[in-house]
C-alpha cells in the first residue's frame, strides 16, 4: 500500500509526499531526516492522507496536490467538498484568462520582431 500524505508543520506551511510506510516517514520528517523543508518546521504534524495500490498512482496525486493554491489545499484538508468544486471553478476561470492574455502577450511579441 501507497501513501499520499500531507503534513502541516510548525510554521503553517504544508508538505506533501507520498510513501509505503506512513507512520516511519512521519517519525522520519519529525527528527530531521526526511526533507529539508520540514526539518527546520519541526514539529510536522499529519493532516491529510489517501492510500493507493501503487507508487505510480501516489505519485501522480502528489504532483497533482503540489500544483493546488494553498486555499485548495486546505479545503482537501477540510474534507471542504463544495470548497474545492468552487476554488477549481474559479481557478479555471482564472487560467482561462491567463491564457487569453498570455496568447495575446505572445501575438504582440511576434508581430513586433
Amino acid at each position: 500500500m501507497w501513501y499520499l500524505y500531507i503534513l502541516k508543520c510548525a510554521d503553517g506551511s504544508y508538505y506533501i509526499g507520498h510513501t509505503n510506510n506512513l507512520a516511519l516517514r512521519i517519525q522520519r520528517h519529525n527528527s530531521s531526516r526526511a526533507a529539508k523543508w520540514t526539518a527546520s518546521r519541526l514539529p510536522a504534524k499529519l493532516v491529510y492522507k489517501e492510500s493507493y495500490q501503487n507508487e505510480q498512482e501516489a505519485m501522480l496525486r502528489e504532483r497533482q496536490l503540489k500544483n493546488w493554491s494553498r486555499a485548495k489545499k486546505e479545503a482537501l484538508v477540510r474534507c471542504d467538498i463544495e470548497g474545492l468544486k468552487t476554488l477549481a471553478k474559479r481557478l479555471s476561470k482564472k487560467s482561462a484568462r491567463f491564457q487569453d492574455g498570455n496568447e495575446a502577450i505572445r501575438t504582440e511579441t511576434n508581430t513586433l520582431y
